[in-house]
């Protein structure tokens, strides 16, 4: 299983944005990452500036940390690629038609994934899929 470092992920979005910013040639993860952050302006900055590598984003600076939110985002996209867990693409294009904007739908999917992830952290159980997948399903209408 892939397990990249906190500095490699970062590293990550940091040259994805660089390399399409300076037109050069991506990977299709990068060229996903660099569509990522394209959607955050409010990250441009952070992921403009090499030193971001190293700052901590805690939750006492009244703000949710920039590469965990690309992070989740590039999470749920691999999801959708492959429907896993079962039943979240069908949900996710169903939060879209609610929403009619994609991005607002991918903020839904990623509020839904950050609660399953927390309350498996918190119960010391792991993930539930179903439980992901019905959260969005609501979100969405349907569930």
């Amino acid at each position: 299983m892939f397990n990249p470092s906190r500095d490699q992920v970062r590293r990550f979005f940091i040259d994805s944005w660089r390399k399409h910013h300076a037109r050069e040639v991506l990977t299709p993860m990068e060229t996903i990452a660099a569509d990522i952050v394209g959607h955050h302006p409010e990250y441009h900055a952070i992921v403009e500036d090499p030193d971001a590598i190293d700052r901590d984003f805690t939750p006492e600076d009244g703000g949710i940390n920039p590469f965990l939110h690309l992070s989740l985002h590039l999470a749920i996209e691999e999801q959708l690629s492959i429907d896993q867990p079962p039943g979240i693409r069908a949900a996710f294009e169903a939060a879209c038609a609610r929403h009619g904007d994609r991005h607002d739908a991918m903020h839904d999917a990623l509020e839904c994934l950050g609660e399953m992830l927390f309350s498996a952290q918190r119960n010391g159980t792991p993930p539930d899929g179903a439980a992901y997948v019905a959260c969005l399903k609501k979100k969405a209408g349907i569930g």
